[in-house]
């Protein structure tokens, strides 16, 4: 059920002064963080405990049971060996007195059997269930992290956090309650058993184990600890190296850069490997310790117990238990250093899922937020602040802005004026600093960022799409959309076409991204995916960027019918593409410093006529290299 840890054969043996000074370089950290790291995830354990209140009495009964019974093993062990050095098998007491105590062996082993499978049954369901719980949690946390967050964060490294934390979680469960729990239940009843008939040898049992227990938990946690803790760190950015270099394959490929990530690769995994292999230096290291306790240990209670056999007051049987009792307590007590490096390792790999769990979101729905209805696309801006994380200048400052229902309105712009972080703002992927965003009145604040993103769709200059099939990456923003509401969509983005040819038609799978489309491809999929979304509010971020000049035109009158009708915003980075909107937004360092129509603005001496000539200016000239190229 549960796994030991890797104790792998290492030669060499560092000097107990080495581990002096490691300890005390440790204490020069901050104390707490560790105690906080085990702290938090034993918190968070109990709390997944609390959800099944009836399993776990049930599995801890057994195991006590089950333990319990083993403690008594070698008394009847005893017994049995007093019962044979009495006399001939032919006594009739004798061997009565054999048999009775062959009896209770078979017994209490079967008994022991019964209810360690009891809990191991138990344990299964248990455990699976709490790390499902922390699978759906997890997911559903880093779902509604910022966009910064997941911006600034490998996916790679995330979904090892969860993974690792997930199967560590199991290992942390299956060690307290099928390891440590009844470890110490042996432990006390040994003691108690033994004290019992010999008061020094129980005092012996339980001094030495508690020392030895705690031999174990200052070197796991105070000289194992530290160094498995960097080690996971950069398991994580090991883990983050390879997800970021395959996923960007294409790019690898593209400048025939294979044998540098090959090099910059060996560079993680070389720090990797030396940090991974001080842990398990310091593991075994801690184990030779160990080794020595017990050893020192079995030498008190057996001298102990011959002593008592000089003077007389111990039989063979005395003996048997004796040597018996330790046997099946020394089992327990060896594996009490895998059982504490198992919890310690389990701590280290579950720290960063806990400190997951315990982030809040950068935006969070306010208590009692309800869903949002828009009816009409009516947008108001009033009063904006917003600035960017920790930046000391504000983007925004006192920006106010109405946006008519049903308008077509372009934000135009250099790169990084404001344009982006507008429509962002709009679907509330930040909060405000300061002022209010409605929509329809609405503040959107005060509603459920579900609900609100719902009903806005968007189409991105970098379409994303999911590794599933066409007609699902198209139904996107109406799971419940019908084939032939599919189909229909396709046609309006000039995608229907393509996707007939394709083997599996709309059944085919795009690959991760949607890796397996030309980049025209990707985008006519999304803007079917926003035309099938049906939503009042329409984002077009340069959306006719991909395409061939033939779709191009295609798409510019399907998008045109598209607009009627509803509030539509289109991030223009070629101008060409805004001269027919209603309403142009001009911004500038987080202003917005002109706004009107394409007619107006070009005869104003603004950025906007700069902008625009400026794009004329290369695109004439491009035309006139190219006729030349004919030419020639």
């Amino acid at each position: 059920m549960f796994s030991s840890s890797r104790r792998p054969s290492i030669s060499g043996f560092l000097r107990p002064s080495g581990l002096l000074r490691s300890y005390k370089a440790t204490r020069r950290f901050p104390v707490d963080l560790r105690g906080a790291a085990f702290r938090d995830v034993f918190a968070f354990t109990m709390r997944h405990w609390s959800r099944q209140p009836v399993r776990l009495p049930i599995i801890m009964l057994a195991v006590l049971v089950a333990t319990l019974l083993d403690v008594l093993t070698p008394l009847y062990s005893g017994r049995l060996v007093n019962a044979v050095a009495q006399g001939a098998a032919a006594d009739a007491v004798v061997w009565d007195a054999a048999l009775a105590a062959f009896s209770m062996l078979i017994a209490l082993a079967l008994g022991a059997v019964v209810m360690r499978n009891i809990a191991f049954i138990a344990v299964n369901d248990f455990i699976l269930k709490m790390m499902s719980d922390i699978a759906s949690d997890a997911f559903h946390r880093v779902q509604r992290f910022s966009t910064d967050w997941h911006a600034k964060t490998f996916a790679g490294s995330t979904v090892r956090k969860i993974t690792r934390g997930m199967w560590a979680f199991c290992l942390l469960n299956d060690t307290i309650l099928l390891a440590l729990f009844p470890s110490l239940i042996m432990l006390v009843g040994s003691s108690v058993l033994l004290g019992w008939y010999w008061p020094m040898m129980g005092l012996i049992i339980a001094c030495g184990s508690v020392g030895y227990v705690a031999l174990i938990i200052v070197l796991s946690l105070g000289y194992v600890a530290p160094a498995a803790n960097l080690a996971n760190n950069w398991d994580t950015r090991l883990g983050g190296s390879l997800a970021d270099a395959i996923s960007c394959n294409a790019v690898v490929k593209g400048f025939g850069a294979e044998v540098r990530e090959d090099h910059r690769l060996a560079k993680v995994i070389s720090k990797w490997r030396h940090r991974t292999l001080r842990t398990w230096v310091r593991g075994t290291v801690s184990a030779a310790f160990q080794g020595i306790m017990l050893l020192a240990l079995r030498a008190a209670l057996i001298g102990y117990a011959l002593f008592l056999w000089s003077r007389g007051q111990t039989t063979p049987g005395d003996i048997a238990l004796v040597l018996g009792s330790f046997t099946v307590l020394y089992g327990y007590l060896r594996d009490v250093s895998i059982h504490v490096r198992n919890i310690q390792r389990s701590v280290n790999e579950m720290e960063e899922l806990v400190q997951t769990y315990s982030q809040p979101p950068d935006v969070a729905d306010v208590p009692g937020a309800k869903p949002i209805r828009i009816t009409k696309g009516h947008i108001d801006f009033e009063s904006v602040h917003f600035h960017y994380g920790n930046h000391w200048s504000p983007f925004y400052s006192d920006l106010s802005i109405s946006i008519e229902a049903g308008a077509r309105v372009g934000l135009v712009g250099p790169s990084g004026s404001g344009k982006t972080t507008f429509v962002k703002l709009i679907q509330r992927l930040y909060d405000l600093d300061a002022g209010r965003i409605l929509i329809d009145g609405q503040d959107i604040s005060r509603v459920t960022q579900a609900s609100l993103r719902s009903q806005i769709a968007i189409v991105q200059q970098e379409p994303l799409l999911f590794h599933r099939s066409l007609a699902e990456n198209i139904a996107y923003g109406r799971p419940g959309a019908s084939r032939s509401d599919v189909e229909q969509a396709a046609r309006l983005a000039s995608a229907h076409d393509f996707i007939a040819r394709l083997p599996n038609g709309y059944g085919t799978l795009v690959g991760e991204r949607g890796v397996k489309l030309s980049g025209g491809e990707r985008q006519r999929v999304a803007i079917a995916r926003a035309f099938l979304a049906d939503a009042p509010i329409l984002i077009l971020d340069e959306a006719t960027s991909s395409l061939d000049s033939e779709s191009e035109v295609l798409i510019q009158k399907a998008m045109e019918r598209l607009m009627v009708g509803r509030t539509t915003l289109v991030i223009a980075h070629r101008l060409s593409t805004v001269r027919a909107l209603d309403r142009l937004l001009v911004f500038d360092r987080g202003c917005i410093t002109e706004q009107g129509d394409h007619a107006a603005l070009i005869r104003r001496d603004g950025i906007y006529r700069r902008l625009f000539e400026r794009q004329a200016l290369e695109l004439t000239k491009g035309g006139w290299d190219e006729t030349n190229v004919q030419r020639g």
